[in-house]
């Protein structure tokens, strides 16, 4: 299966948010405007940031916080260095569309972003993200008046909205919440013995432990469901 080697604007986003709190949609969208950065687009209109395009917008924030640097001049340099190196030029041809990696992706650490940030970089519009957050699917963090929603979050909403292509509504979620919760508690109880201890040997091996057991029954959930819709899928 093919995997695509760009990314959307909201996994850009997502990307450089820890080391750059403030990057938002909009100001990637205006270094664009001001021609720093020169994404593709697809057929669709849609912007595919490539390696090269994510280091040169790196690129460009760090001169700003870290030189103070006015938008001419950072264009002037990149222009310099642009005609010193030349363009890379991408010669792979990538699909449009593409499946994620069946594994699922690690968290993004350190990530706080505001519903808005969250609604452009995952697709959910804001009043799904609430609704979700009503049903204890995901959650908002952090005290009043500075709210903010993390990584784990971001690939709980970057999973449900493939289920919302098939109809399925928030409120269907809640089977999957109620079930992980459950199967949290019985895994607690595994590896409770380890987690009393104060070695703090012990208590790596309590989290692999459970790393190990969340694999196990990801690929157990995997197999039973295979076998319970196998006379629809042949």
């Amino acid at each position: 299966m093919a995997t695509r080697n760009y990314q959307s604007i909201g996994e850009v986003l997502v990307s450089v948010k820890t080391e750059f709190p403030d990057i938002t949609i909009s100001k990637i969208r205006f270094l664009e405007s001001e021609g720093l950065i020169d994404p593709e687009r697809t057929p669709s209109g849609y912007r595919k940031f490539y390696e090269k395009d994510v280091d040169r917008l790196r690129e460009i924030l760090r001169m700003q916080r870290d030189e103070y640097l006015p938008l001419k001049v950072i264009k002037d340099r990149l222009l310099e260095h642009d005609s010193l190196d030349g363009q890379a030029v991408d010669t792979q041809v990538q699909p449009d569309e593409a499946e994620p990696d069946e594994e699922l992706a690690e968290a993004p650490t350190g990530l706080q972003m505001s519903i808005e940030e969250m609604s452009a970089a995952t697709g959910v519009d804001r009043e799904r993200i609430r609704e979700l957050q009503s049903f204890g699917i995901v959650t908002e963090h952090g005290p009043e008046g500075a709210k903010y929603y993390d990584g784990d979050d971001y690939i709980v909403l970057s999973i449900v909205k493939d289920f919302f292509r098939f109809g399925v509504e928030p409120r269907h979620l809640t089977m999957y919440k109620h079930f992980e919760e459950r199967e949290a508690a019985f895994f607690e109880t595994i590896v409770m013995p380890q987690l009393r201890q104060r070695n703090p040997e012990a208590r790596r091996n309590a989290g692999t432990s459970l790393t190990e057991l969340a694999r196990a029954s990801r690929k157990l959930k995997q197999a039973l469901l295979r076998t319970n819709l196998r006379q629809h899928l042949t």
